[in-house]
């Protein structure tokens, strides 16, 4: 790396550490030229899909969409922010992991909506229903009533009680 304040061609790590959980690293080098010391930070960036609204029209991906309807959901419940961390990045990587150059809107909200289930119910109905456009309370009764069915993932059954042998 080239040195910020001379300019000179090579600087030398004295120290790194990682940052976020090993999602990026920060290091203090010096310039062997003029001693300068500074520091970097590094960090991967990630290519996400388009994104395919309702009305059929593109736009970047953004976290910070994720991050606030989960945040407006989970206002006032009891849930931990390392909770709410670990589960947006669990959403970041699905999305990065699906394998698609565009995903639909709609197939981002069924994956918050599937955790939210599984996290804190009122934060699930909460979420569906600004995210399925509630009209009346019989909208509510419904995805009440979907609580209390077996959550399934990637094809299989959940269990919601003790494994029988």
């Amino acid at each position: 790396m080239y040195c910020p304040s001379c300019g000179h061609i090579e600087t030398r790590v004295i120290d790194s550490r990682l940052l976020n959980d090993g999602q990026g690293t920060r290091r203090r080098r010096v310039c062997p030229a003029c001693g300068e010391r500074f520091t970097t930070l590094e960090q991967a960036q990630w290519a996400y899909p388009r994104v395919i609204k309702r009305d059929g029209r593109r736009e970047p991906f953004e976290e910070q969409k994720i991050r606030s309807g989960l945040l407006r959901a989970l206002e006032k419940r009891p849930v931990p922010t390392e909770t709410l961390e670990s589960l947006i990045q669990d959403l970041l990587r699905r999305v990065r992991t699906s394998g698609e150059s565009e995903i639909a809107a709609r197939q981002i909200g069924e994956w918050v909506m599937e955790k939210l289930r599984d996290l804190d119910p009122v934060a699930y109905v909460r979420f569906a229903s600004v995210y399925r456009d509630f009209n009346d309370v019989h909208d509510f009764r419904r995805a009440i009533d979907r609580l209390s069915e077996p959550s399934v993932h990637h094809g299989d059954r959940k269990s919601r009680g003790p494994r029988s042998s």
